[in-house]
């Protein structure tokens, strides 16, 4: 089982890299898990198609300790498993203690042991990372992270904040930094921008993903861009992607 972590500032397009690299995965014949670990509870959307999936934290309020994992779990495109960690009720908690809570709930109860994954993707919201957003790199979760940014100012300047917190707690047995993936908005000097910060944090650039509106048309559909545009070049572009970064979470 490997187990991988993807940041990414917030609207950056990680939890549609993440749901398409899963598809395909899945696709593949790879047993596929995928964790999402934001507040908002929708990275697995695109995978079931079920817009008000009740997450861990609300399984765990309405139920306690009588929640099981069966609960907690959602079978979605070509089987893969999809959980939302959630978080606390607005203006009532923490979120990122509540990742914290859902995450070792899921391990407590076994889910790794049960399911069986060959692959589990963390997907993280990662405008910061402090406290329980750092949960998924921290040992014994994930073994790499990887990082979604465009070439856009915010999104370059959310990358090298989370490259320097997976640099800054590697000595502590934490996740080591994968790489980057450039999610291109087509803006100036945008591959060589990235490829600047991928110097600077000296981590290679993983995979490219062009920016294209079969994407939004598969968003619009409720799917992945592998199941409702298998034959085109953008869902090419997601499979190579997928395989890529498998491979040097594997290394």
């Amino acid at each position: 089982m490997i187990k991988i972590a993807v940041y990414g500032k917030g609207g950056i397009g990680k939890s549609t890299t993440v749901c398409n690299m899963t598809a395909a995965l899945a696709d593949s014949g790879l047993r596929v898990m995928q964790i999402g670990c934001d507040p908002k509870a929708d990275s697995t959307t695109a995978l079931h198609g079920q817009r008000h999936r009740r997450t861990v934290l609300d399984l765990i309020r309405e139920k306690e300790d009588q929640v099981t994992l069966a609960d907690m779990i959602v079978r979605g495109y070509k089987n893969c498993i999809c959980v939302e960690a959630g978080g606390p009720i607005p203006g009532t908690g923490c979120a990122g203690r509540g990742i914290i809570a859902a995450l070792e709930t899921l391990a407590e109860q076994g889910v790794y042991e049960q399911y069986k994954p060959d692959v589990v993707f963390y997907d993280v919201l990662g405008d910061v990372v402090c406290g329980g957003f750092s949960m998924p790199m921290r040992n014994g979760y994930a073994d790499a992270v990887y990082i979604v940014t465009s070439g856009e100012n915010m999104a370059i300047y959310a990358a090298a904040n989370i490259a320097m917190a997976v640099r800054q707690f590697k000595d502590r047995g934490y996740a080591r930094l994968g790489g980057l993936i450039l999610n291109r908005r087509n803006v100036l000097q945008e591959t060589e921008k990235v490829q600047a910060l991928a110097a600077d944090i000296q981590a290679p650039v993983i995979g490219t993903l062009s920016r294209s509106t079969v994407v939004a048309a598969a968003e619009e559909a409720g799917k992945t861009v592998i199941e409702a545009f298998p034959e085109s070049s953008m869902a090419e572009e997601y499979r190579r992607l997928a395989q890529a970064v498998y491979r040097d979470a594997l290394r």
